[in-house]
């Protein structure tokens, strides 16, 4: 490199130079500092001592962690596919030409918006089993609604349906992949006579396959980490733990029994698990995504 060069390479490190500590510091580092912890015993108020796997070997004899995976996997099952496919016909709903589209697609939007605390305090008065909105609409029809909360076989499906309340973010990535799906091909199947659901087999998933692909990636980070909803309505879990997710029993061991080698081990579990089910999604789905350049 000749000095001018070396020059403005400094001139650029400089000015990212809080980026790269900020990077250091708050990304690098404690990751790191996780790996080692995990194979520590630590409580935070005094040195780790090393255990080598110990932490990675009480969690195969640890009921609760296995109830927190399962209740994890369970709500990671339904709310997934229900959020991707809801998700996917409200952008189709909303694509479509209606007057008044735009205030539409504002109102499903909104609640995206509102913090996940602000929504949580909403959803406990809606899926109140005494006074809930939810159980009052129910008993219109003349059904008798669950104990959404306090039952601990309704706690996992109250949580699902509360994850579709959210879903605008979605919505919006999907509204954009539809844009661009060419007129003209939807054109030249009216003319063949093709109906909606053939239009939208052959044409519509096809061509915005990439963004479900994406959706779906993101689902799985996104699910496998649910926490404030469980947290805020149920405490510690629920009855009978029936609501203890993953996320929830981690923040529980590293802040409340201060076992943050035990918490870090989780963590890399998780991690490991995300990983594991992102490369699962993409070896399954590699044939069935279409890119326009291919």
């Amino acid at each position: 490199m000749t000095r001018a060069e070396r020059r403005n390479l400094y001139i650029g490190l400089a000015f990212i130079s809080p980026w790269i500590i900020g990077f250091l510091a708050f990304t690098v580092y404690p990751v790191a500092a996780s790996l080692y912890y995990s194979f520590c015993d630590y409580d935070v108020l005094t040195d780790p001592v090393w255990v080598g796997a110990l932490n990675y070997q009480d969690m195969v004899s640890d009921a609760v962690f296995w109830k927190s995976l399962y209740n994890t996997f369970y709500f990671a099952l339904f709310a997934l596919p229900l959020g991707l496919l809801v998700s996917l016909l409200m952008a189709i709903l909303l694509n479509q030409a209606v007057k008044g589209r735009s205030t539409f697609r504002t109102v499903f939007f909104i609640p995206s918006l509102v913090p996940i605390v602000a929504s949580c305090m909403i959803w406990l008065w809606i899926l109140n089993g005494k006074l809930g909105l939810l159980n009052a609409g129910l008993a219109w029809f003349g059904i008798e609604g669950p104990q959404w909360l306090s039952d601990e076989f309704w706690t996992k499906p109250a949580i699902i349906l509360m994850s579709l309340w959210g879903c605008g973010n979605t919505i919006v990535i999907y509204l954009a992949a539809l844009q661009d799906v060419p007129r003209s091909l939807y054109e030249s199947a009216d003319i063949d006579g093709a109906g909606f659901w053939t239009k939208f087999r052959h044409i519509t998933v096809p061509l915005i396959s990439p963004v479900i692909y994406f959706n779906l990636v993101m689902g799985i980070i996104g699910s496998l980490q649910v926490f404030a909803q469980a947290f805020v309505m149920l405490g510690g879990g629920g009855p009978n733990r029936s609501a203890l997710f993953y996320a929830v029993y981690l923040f529980q061991n590293a802040f409340q029994y201060r076992q943050m080698g035990y918490a870090s081990a989780m963590a890399w579990v998780l991690f490991i698990l995300i990983l594991l089910l992102t490369w699962l999604a993409t070896a399954v789905t590699r044939k069935h995504i279409y890119y326009g350049g291919d």
